[in-house]
């Protein structure tokens, strides 16, 4: 009798435990996008240090219609609270309002939602990016000496971020001591190495003469500099230039190729989207925007970098 009643009792404790554990969906617009893998593993470590709550991850493919579908999934699932990682921005009220009429925290990472304003229970983690190209812009222009003709690879053009990042190097070169700098043409390489490495050679066939090549992201910069040295155009004077400080762009400054980057932290992205997730499921209070900041990296201060992300 004693046996049973204490397998009696521990199915009760199991019983419990399972009922109340959180679950969180989560929605990536790419699991083959090197930064945003930063931002995937770091939720599941998060996730891992928190007792009873666990995380689905799922792949959006760059598919908004996918992810919109894998949002109502997890609302279906009556989920605790769901992570977005938008594929298309401007696709973010359609999903607030999803989540938000069924009662379920809505968190979005990394890519800013257009929405105009959050309602209560809809969270913002990520980073400021009219820093982020500002800050590679300033760097780029200071090496540039404030003058000469620069390339601009764009990451995917229904990004938010995309978007601002090539406003923010509008802005810079609009004022002194940068006006003398000029964009000899701006194009999407929709974040990718590959499309960087096809866009570059489009730009080497064209006659195109630059001084700097400026890049939305890491990813692209490092396709410009494949692409650069495929065709013998590469010298260690070449200015190139991206955003992410990812641990290939790292290894590529390091080499002395790579000349500037901007680190955003994909690992506190990660981890504060979870967090942020938990406390909204938890009715505790948090901001509407959580903020991550972005910091420069040079050659100068590259050793600080190395172990991050």
């Amino acid at each position: 009798m004693k046996r049973i009643l204490l397998a009696f009792a521990a199915g009760a404790v199991l019983a419990t435990s399972v009922a109340h554990a959180e679950k969180i969906g989560v929605s990536m617009s790419a699991f083959d996008d090197n930064f945003l893998t930063v931002v995937r593993n770091s939720m599941a470590a998060d996730a891992a240090k928190q007792q009873g709550v666990s995380v689905q991850f799922e792949d959006a493919q760059n598919d908004v219609g996918k992810q919109l579908n894998q949002i109502q999934n997890f609302i279906a699932q009556k989920v605790d609270a769901i992570i977005v990682n938008p594929v298309d921005t401007d696709a973010t009220p359609k999903m607030t309002k999803l989540a938000s009429a069924a009662g379920i925290p809505l968190v979005y990472v990394n890519r800013m939602p257009s929405d105009k304003s959050l309602p209560p229970k809809v969270s913002f983690v990520g980073s400021n990016e009219v820093d982020s190209g500002t800050l590679e812009m300033t760097e780029v222009c200071r090496l540039m000496g404030g003058k000469g003709n620069i390339l601009v690879m764009i990451g995917d053009l229904a990004n938010q971020a995309a978007r601002q990042r090539t406003q923010d190097i509008k802005d810079v070169i609009a004022k002194p001591p940068c006006n003398g700098i000029k964009i000899v043409d701006a194009r999407s390489a929709n974040w990718q190495r590959t499309d960087a490495v096809d866009l570059m050679n489009n730009w080497l066939s064209a006659g195109l003469t630059f001084d700097a090549i400026v890049s939305n992201n890491d990813e692209m910069a490092l396709g410009a500099i494949q692409a650069l040295k495929a065709a013998h155009k590469f010298q260690k004077g070449v200015i190139v230039a991206g955003v992410d400080a990812t641990q290939d762009a790292l290894a590529s400054m390091k080499s002395g190729d790579l000349k500037v980057t901007v680190f955003q932290n994909g690992g506190a992205q990660g981890s504060d989207a979870v967090e942020t997730a938990l406390k909204l499921a938890r009715n505790q209070k948090v901001d509407s925007t959580v903020w991550i900041p972005f910091e420069l990296v040079t050659p100068g201060n590259l050793p600080k970098f190395a172990s991050r992300n």
